[in-house]
């Protein structure tokens, strides 16, 4: 099994943390000594406060009041829990639909039963996963029925259908049993013996993989008899007119329809109580009454009323003179989640010149990686990275941790002019400096830190001799160009990759893997289609026990990192801004986003 998911989720959104970098030097001398930070400054006091903030499960908070949420962006454009996929999404779906299995707030390890009623039973080698559901789970309005196995087995069923398209069905479910011809309807390998068990039988070992994809959306119950003649439209409308079953609910007219009512698309969102909900059957507390969302706000002006108003949270990364300032005048509002992803620079392997390993190598040794995460903000937004697993991910240990594998190339973050000659005479080029001619495209995203991100890289590829053809673009565009093979693009500056679990095939396999280059919309920018690492990739996917995966896996981390495909540069930390009486419970799984069903109101 592969996984296939799109942009929206996995690649790291662009950030601006620009100008933080004196925060953890002249800047961090304030007198509150209680910053709630995970910098890796040294001395090791940050870290230990970014454990206690960990340890924060939100227990014996205050009930009652509502969170205002402030966002630049739209949670759209489609909120149906079949098919949404990015964080800002996760955030609310997570408190509006029970999943099988979710996450405890600040952890990214430890999934913890939710709709289902105990942990999974794994048989017949892997290929057999039984889940039981939990009695006394009720939809609510309009359905208002208690949720059934069929209800789980519906929706996943519906993430095959057209009118749906769910990105990651099928690379998490894609080996069930017929699935490979589901277009919304039965899937044969699943089944409902009785109201409250259901059976997923694969054609090969994956049902541990699976049984970690359960924290997703997708398996969220859907009641049929409600949404099959949503299902029908093209594109389905069940999104706005989704029924809820965790402790809130978008609000809704009679009929159940939330477009035009708690969603109004670009403008604002509001979760209320779901009178359904029975607390008894749940492992959330649902502390506040209500999450009021507005969309549109202006980045820093939005910043500046979390920071100087009362029950807010911030829910885009903030601008680096934002985290300045809540760092040094509101630095116990501000929190830096760790596990937030890994940045990496792509460079084409697939035709010259990177296709030769010394070359891509040399421009991995010029590189300065250190400049590149000072300029979004220092060591407070993350550690340098030595290779593509990161903190918290299964196998980050057995690929070396912070140290990684040792490699020459990447054991300078300044960057060492003089290895990086060594590595362009081994290419072939006997002067050290690139003399073969035409210029490298080099496509990055506009707007600060990742423009400065990307000028950095460019830089280096012209000190090692390369003429360079720098465009700068929005990030959707780059995207779409980094992502198509015929669009002749060598260097992609402003990658990243975020985990959807603690599994490492969940970080490499779609970024590495040469069954991942697609014509458009691929997800390997480097191109990369080493035959070995393939081969050892479709190993690691049927690889059972977790511990054996993450040996699996962290081998595969090393082959890629040698391979200099991509230059890893920075292990992400996200900035998280809250008003003073807020208390924001981090769902670290979820690339740092408050959890709603933890945090509370002072």
């Amino acid at each position: 099994m592969r996984s296939t998911p799109t942009f929206a989720r996995r690649l790291i959104p662009a950030a601006a943390c620009v100008a933080v970098a004196c925060a953890v030097s002249a800047c961090g001398s304030g007198s509150d000594s209680r910053a709630r930070t995970g910098g890796d400054t040294s001395g090791g006091g940050q870290d230990r406060q970014q454990q206690a903030v960990n340890a924060d499960n939100g227990a014996g908070g205050s009930r009652g009041g509502t969170l205002d949420v402030v966002s630049n962006q739209d949670v759209g454009p489609n909120i149906d829990p079949g098919y949404a996929y990015n964080g800002i999404d996760l955030a609310y779906l997570s408190v509006t639909q029970r999943t099988l299995y979710a996450y405890e707030p600040n952890h990214a390890d430890r999934a913890v039963p939710d709709l289902a009623d105990g942990e999974p039973q794994i048989t017949d080698g892997g290929k057999t996963l039984t889940v039981r559901i939990r009695p006394g789970v009720h939809f609510g309005p309009p359905v208002n029925r208690e949720v059934r196995a069929g209800d789980v087995k519906y929706a996943i069923e519906r993430g095959f259908n057209p009118h749906v398209a769910n990105p990651y069905a099928p690379g998490y479910y894609g080996d069930l049993v017929g699935a490979g011809r589901a277009t919304g309807g039965p899937i044969a390998g699943i089944a409902t013996p009785d109201a409250h068990t259901i059976v997923f039988h694969f054609a090969r070992p994956v049902a541990s993989l699976v049984q970690q994809a359960m924290i997703l959306p997708l398996d969220a119950p859907v009641p049929p008899e409600y949404a099959k003649p949503l299902d029908a439209k093209a594109p389905s409308q069940y999104g706005n007119n989704q029924v809820a079953t965790g402790p809130y609910m978008i609000a809704a007219d009679a009929k159940g329809k939330v477009l035009g009512n708690g969603y109004k698309p670009g403008s604002s969102l509001r979760l209320v109580r779901n009178p359904n909900w029975k607390a008894a059957t749940d492992f959330r507390p649902a502390y506040v009454d209500a999450v009021s969302w507005t969309m549109g706000a202006n980045p820093t002006v939005g910043a500046r009323q979390v920071l100087q108003g009362s029950h807010m949270y911030l829910a885009d990364a903030p601008s680096g003179p934002t985290i300045k300032l809540a760092y040094q005048s509101y630095r116990r509002q501000i929190v830096f989640s760790a596990g937030a992803g890994v940045r990496y620079v792509a460079l084409d392997t697939s035709k010259p010149p990177f296709d030769k390993v010394d070359l891509r190598r040399a421009v991995a040794a010029a590189l300065d990686r250190a400049q590149m995460r000072t300029v979004r903000g220092g060591p407070l937004i993350g550690e340098i990275a030595s290779h593509f697993l990161y903190p918290g991910v299964s196998g980050f240990a057995d690929a070396g941790a912070q140290q990684g594998f040792g490699f020459d190339f990447l054991a300078h973050p300044t960057g060492d002019a003089a290895l990086a000659k060594k590595y362009m005479q081994a290419a072939g080029y006997p002067s050290g400096t690139y003399t073969g001619g035409g210029s490298v495209l080099v496509v990055g995203t506009s707007g600060s830190p990742d423009d400065l991100d990307a000028q950095i890289v460019d830089r280096a590829l012209r000190s090692l001799g390369f003429k360079t053809r720098l465009r700068l673009l929005d990030q959707s565009a780059m995207h779409g160009l980094c992502g198509r093979p015929s669009a002749g693009v060598a260097v992609c500056p402003n990658l990243g990759w975020v985990r959807d679990f603690g599994d490492p095939q969940t970080v490499l396999d779609a970024s590495f893997n040469g069954a991942a280059i697609q014509p458009e919309g691929g997800t390997n920018a480097s191109q990369l289609n080493d035959p070995q690492i393939n081969r050892a990739m479709a190993k690691a996917e049927l690889t059972v026990g977790e511990a054996a995966r993450a040996k699996a896996w962290a081998e595969i981390d090393r082959m890629i990192t040698d391979s200099a495909a991509a230059i890893p540069w920075l292990w992400d930390k996200q900035p998280i801004l809250f008003s003073r009486d807020t208390q924001c419970v981090n769902a670290q799984w979820n690339q740092g986003y408050c959890d709603y069903a933890f945090s509370s109101l002072k």
